[in-house]
C-alpha cells in the first residue's frame, strides 16, 4: 500500500466498539443475536403479507416494502462487522468501504421515504376513507416506491461518486463499525468541503423533507380524528397509526440523537454506539411494534406458522 500526499489508499481499519479481546466474543454473541433477529423478524412481515389475501392492501404492501428495506439496511453493516470479529481483523478495503456507504445511504433514504408514503397513506385511509381505494390504487401504489427506490438511489449515487473523488492519504482508522459517511469524509487528505456542503444540504434536504410531509399527514389526521363524534371511532382510527408513529419516532429520534449526541461529545466510539439505535435496534424492533398492535398480522403469522407445522 502506498502513501503519500497524491496516492489513494487500499484499505481502511474499521475500530469497532472496543479492542479488548475479551470483549469480542460477547459483542459477536449480541450482534449475531439482533441480526438473526431482524432478519427472520422482518421476514415473517413480508411472507405474512404475501401468503394472506387480507393483507394485500396499500397498508401492507409498503410495510413489506419497509421490511424488506430493513433486512437489507441491517446487512449492509453487521455482517462485515460479524466476520471481522471472528477473523480477529478490522480491514475493510476502499471499494468494499464505498460501496458499503452506497448501500447503506441507499436503504438509509429508503426508510425515510417508504415512513413519509406511510404516512400518506394513513392519512388517505383517515381522512378519505370513502374514496381510499380509489386513490390508493396499486399503480399509484407502485409509483410511489419506485419513486422512493430512484430518489434513493440518486442520492446515494451522488455521496458515493463525490467520495471517490477524494484522496486518502495516512491516516486510515476509522472509528466505528461500518464506514460511517462523515467519518470517512474526514480521514480524506483533500479538500472536503464541497462534500460537506452537499452532505449538509442532501440530510436536510431529505430528512427534513420527509419529516414534514410525516407531521404534516398527522397534523391533519388528528384534525379529521378530533371531528369523529364516537370515541369507540377516534380509538380505532388513531390505533391504525400508532404503530407507525411509533416507528417514525424511533427512527427519527435515534438518528438525530446520534448526530446530536456525537456533535455534543466529540466522541467517534460514542457516535458509533449510539448509532447501533438507528442502524440495528430499530429496524429489528419495527416487527414487533407492527405485529404485537396489529390483529391482521397476528392471524397472518399463525395461519403462516401452521401451514408449515
Amino acid at each position: 500500500m502506498e502513501l503519500g500526499n497524491d496516492t489513494q489508499i487500499s484499505e481502511f481499519l474499521l475500530l469497532g466498539f472496543s479492542e479488548e479481546l475479551e470483549l469480542q466474543p460477547l459483542i459477536f454473541g449480541l450482534f449475531l443475536s439482533m441480526y438473526l433477529i431482524t432478519v427472520i423478524g422482518n421476514l415473517l412481515i413480508i411472507l405474512a403479507t404475501i401468503s394472506d389475501s387480507h393483507l394485500h392492501t396499500p397498508m401492507y404492501f409498503f410495510l413489506s416494502n419497509l421490511s424488506f428495506v430493513d433486512i437489507c439496511f441491517t446487512s449492509t453493516t453487521i455482517p462485515k462487522m460479524l466476520v471481522n470479529i471472528q477473523t480477529q481483523s478490522k480491514v475493510i478495503t476502499y471499494a468494499g468501504c464505498i460501496t458499503q456507504m452506497f448501500f447503506f445511504t441507499l436503504f438509509a433514504g429508503l426508510d425515510a421515504f417508504l415512513l413519509t408514503v406511510m404516512a400518506y397513506d394513513r392519512y388517505v385511509a383517515i381522512c378519505h376513507p370513502l374514496n381510499y381505494m380509489v386513490i390508493m390504487n396499486s399503480q399509484l401504489c407502485v409509483l410511489l416506491v419506485l419513486t422512493t427506490w430512484i430518489m434513493s438511489v440518486l442520492h446515494s449515487l451522488l455521496h458515493s461518486l463525490m467520495m471517490s473523488q477524494l484522496s486518502f492519504c495516512t491516516d486510515q482508522e476509522i472509528p466505528h463499525f461500518f464506514c460511517e459517511f462523515n467519518q470517512v469524509v474526514h480521514l480524506a487528505c483533500s479538500d472536503t468541503f464541497l462534500n460537506d456542503m452537499v452532505m449538509y444540504f442532501a440530510s436536510c434536504l431529505l430528512g427534513g423533507g420527509t419529516f414534514s410531509g410525516i407531521l404534516y399527514s398527522y397534523s391533519k389526521i388528528v384534525s379529521s380524528i378530533c371531528k369523529i363524534s364516537v370515541a369507540q371511532g377516534k380509538y380505532k382510527a388513531f390505533s391504525t397509526c400508532v404503530s407507525h408513529l411509533s416507528v417514525v419516532f424511533l427512527f427519527y429520534c435515534t438518528s438525530m440523537g446520534v448526530y446530536l449526541s456525537a456533535g455534543a461529545t466529540h466522541s467517534s466510539h460514542s457516535s458509533a454506539t449510539a448509532s447501533v439505535m438507528y442502524t440495528v435496534v430499530t429496524p429489528m424492533l419495527n416487527p414487533f411494534i407492527y405485529s404485537l398492535r396489529n390483529k391482521d398480522i397476528k392471524r397472518a403469522l399463525k395461519q403462516l406458522i401452521s401451514r408449515k407445522q
